[in-house]
């Protein structure tokens, strides 16, 4: 089946021109959705996916219809391929059905896949610059042996039979790693 999602940002908006569009391309249903591309949650959208299944289709009339940056689109772009789903954007050009349509998409999820590493490559020079400079700690450990819970909790754990989920009550919540389940 092949499915159409338009969308516009606000209730006074029009979606008579995505429409149109949509079913002059062929789609069997058009979802539509009148909600701000930067709202997290599109139910409309998310209702649609759920229902999508291997073989269909979605079609949207612009890349911005789906989400408002790159990598939220990209990572659609990967569920609907695991899913088998294909992808049309009309205004681009882009069918997934196609070669050129699947090439397209697997640059674009190169270059994203890109992006990701190069922030990561950054984070680890950050990482290793402030450790250099003694500004670095990692993360902040919640418990240690200095932590007078968990010493208690150590120390009851020893020399007493109760249980793990005693000593939890007893000493606030500080838990420790035991065979007991």
């Amino acid at each position: 089946m092949i499915f159409g999602y338009a969308r516009v940002s606000s209730q006074d908006q029009n979606l008579d021109s995505q429409v149109e569009q949509l079913t002059t391309y062929g789609v069997d249903e058009v979802i539509k959705e009148k909600i701000s591309g930067v709202t997290k949650q599109k139910q409309q959208l998310e209702d649609l996916l759920s229902k999508l299944t291997t073989g269909d289709t979605l079609v949207v009339t612009r890349m911005d219809r789906l989400g408002r940056n790159t990598v939220q689109m990209l990572q659609l772009v990967e569920q609907l391929q695991e899913r088998d789903v294909d992808f049309v954007i009309l205004n681009l050009g882009i069918d997934t059905r196609t070669p050129t349509g699947k090439f397209f998409l697997t640059v674009m999820a190169a270059f994203s896949e890109l992006d990701r590493e190069m922030i990561k490559e950054k984070q680890r020079a950050g990482i290793q610059s402030a450790k250099q400079k003694g500004k670095y700690r990692g993360r902040i450990k919640k418990y240690t042996d200095k932590h007078p819970g968990m010493n208690h909790a150590i120390e009851l754990r020893k020399n007493s039979d109760k249980t793990v989920k005693e000593i939890c009550m007893i000493t606030g919540g500080v838990q420790l790693l035991s065979t007991e389940g």
